[in-house]
């Protein structure tokens, strides 16, 4: 597929639970091949359920999704808790999905060292979880998303949780991960500055019941640094995200086209 068609669309999407909390309502979201879309939003909007019904743990109670092409790409999540298996090293950790997929240990080395070298964790392979400092941990859990080399990337809050500089870093670490393999990421997040430094396009959710309450796109190269992070144009961006946040929260939508 050619870079901006649609990768996934959904329509009308709603989602409700037993307990009788309904978390989607009207929810209308086009992503497309190779962004980077932030999901931008207050807790408890509905953001990580239309991350779960993307990757399809979940299924809505209304609407539909539309893949753009014949079958679903192969999907990475990342959880918010690196949700590591804390008796295996890392090798073992990263090696979990091949390992699902019945790929044999010797045909895993080069995609396991691959994915470890490209979020710097080479030499690591024998550590054990409760070695690693939290950002360490989060690191892991990325290469064992990126081990598959998945078409769509899925994030949910997956930096949350951690200090700011090492969150910093990871943001940097991220888009360059995302430059170097050309996945499309869906990135949910509550951070306005996070949003506003590594996304193409935010769509900013309104509050329970979750729907899109307004698009920012982001029309900065790709590739960012600390300057970008100094500059007006950022400072602007976070500027309109926040307002759309605020706006969203009061209950202000539209649907996307």
């Amino acid at each position: 597929m050619s870079a901006g068609a649609p990768l996934v669309r959904l329509t009308g999407v709603g989602k409700s639970f037993t307990t009788g909390v309904t978390a989607l309502k009207d929810l209308y979201l086009d992503v497309r091949t190779g962004e980077f879309l932030s999901l931008l939003g207050p807790s408890g909007c509905g953001k990580s359920t239309a991350l779960r019904i993307i990757a399809g743990l979940t299924a809505p109670t209304q609407g539909q999704i539309d893949w753009g092409q014949t079958e679903r790409p192969g999907v990475g999540f990342v959880f918010q808790d690196p949700t590591l298996m804390p008796w295996a090293d890392v090798w073992r950790n990263v090696y979990l999905p091949l390992r699902l997929r019945g790929v044999a240990r010797a045909a895993a080395q080069k995609p396991i060292a691959e994915a470890l070298g490209m979020v710097g964790l080479t030499g690591f392979e024998k550590a054990y979880p409760r070695e690693l400092s939290g950002g360490m941990k989060m690191r892991v859990s990325i290469a064992r998303a990126l081990v598959s080399r998945p078409g769509l990337l899925l994030m949910d809050e997956p930096f949350a949780a951690l200090d700011e500089i090492t969150r910093l870093k990871l943001n940097n670490d991220l888009l360059r991960l995302k430059s170097e393999l050309k996945t499309t990421v869906i990135f949910v997040t509550h951070s306005v500055y996070e949003s506003a430094f590594m996304s193409t396009r935010i769509a900013v959710f309104s509050g329970r019941p979750g729907r899109v309450a307004e698009t920012i796109d982001i029309s900065e190269p790709a590739a960012r640094d600390e300057e970008f992070r100094l500059s007006a144009a950022y400072g602007d961006y976070c500027r309109r995200a926040s307002a759309a946040l605020h706006g969203g929260s009061n209950g202000r939508s539209r649907h996307e086209p």
